[in-house]
Order: C-alpha cells, then structure tokens, then sequence
C-alpha cells in the first residue's frame, strides 16, 4: 500500500460519461479516491451510496468523491444513473491506475482465481499528498468513517 505522506499518483481516466478525469484537477482540495471490485454488486452499491448520501458532508469539508473500478464506460453510466450518484466514478478496465495505487491484483471468488480490483480508499490532500489510506474496508460504514476522519474545514 502506499503510505501517509507519499505523493498519489497522477491518472486520467474516462467517467461513466466517457469524459477525461485526471488526479491533478483536484490540486487546492482534498480527494477521497476509492477502488471498489464492480458496479452494481451489493457491496459496491451500498459503499457508493453512502458515499452519495454523505456528498454534502464531505463537501463541507472541501472533499470530493471518485470511484474507480475495472469496469467499462458503459457499465457506469446506468449505475450511476440507477442510484443517482452525483459523483465520478472512473472506468480502469486495465487496472493500470488501481495498480498505481496498489489496489489490483490476483484475487479468489468461489474458487477461481483472476485479477481485480482491491476494495481500498485513499485520501488525497490538497497538496496531492496521501492523508490517509483504508485497506480492504467493508463497504457497511466505511463512508461515515472516512468523514469522521477528515478534518473540517473553517471559514
């Protein structure tokens, strides 16, 4: 995993609009980036969710949310629009960027192994420092937890 304290690693990836979203657009404020294994699973669902309905929370605390999964664009866009998630969530089909941030590798499901995305998140400050990192979280709490830790930001 990467540490407290590392640089996060730069990316452009498409959203679930096929739009170019890159690391450094979010230089000045903080960015909570996190890797989720696929769209609209149960897990994955619930964690984007809360995410969602923290959005107000998290914004009162200069944070913005990105999903990234190895999903392709067009399994994104009618998540997102399913669950009204008014967040990005980025497409890494290859697993190039969760790699970066060393959250893709060789996984078991039901007894078959295969390469995927890690359930991990990151917080990026403004400075593109890494804050603070969550490895293999459960998506049950884990939104509320990540607020809980962000510092708040006064006027």
């Amino acid at each position: 995993m990467l540490d407290v304290g590392d640089e996060a690693p730069e990316f452009e990836l498409p959203n679930q609009h096929g739009e170019a979203v890159r690391r450094s657009a979010f230089e000045g404020q903080r960015l909570v980036l996190y890797f989720y294994p696929r769209a609209n699973t149960d897990g994955c669902t619930t964690e984007a969710c809360a995410f969602n309905d923290a959005l107000s929370q998290f914004a009162d605390r200069d944070a913005h949310i990105v999903g990234i999964s190895d999903d392709p664009v067009e399994d994104l866009e009618p998540f997102a629009a399913e669950y009204d998630l008014e967040f990005n969530l980025l497409s890494d089909e290859l697993g190039e960027v969760a790699t970066l941030y060393e959250s893709y590798g060789e996984k078991q499901l039901f007894g078959n192994t295969f390469d995927g995305v890690f359930r991990n998140t990151y917080v990026v400050g403004p400075d593109g420092l890494i804050e603070a990192v969550y490895e293999g979280v459960t998506p049950e709490g884990h939104a509320e937890a990540v607020l809980e830790d962000l510092p708040a930001v006064t006027a």
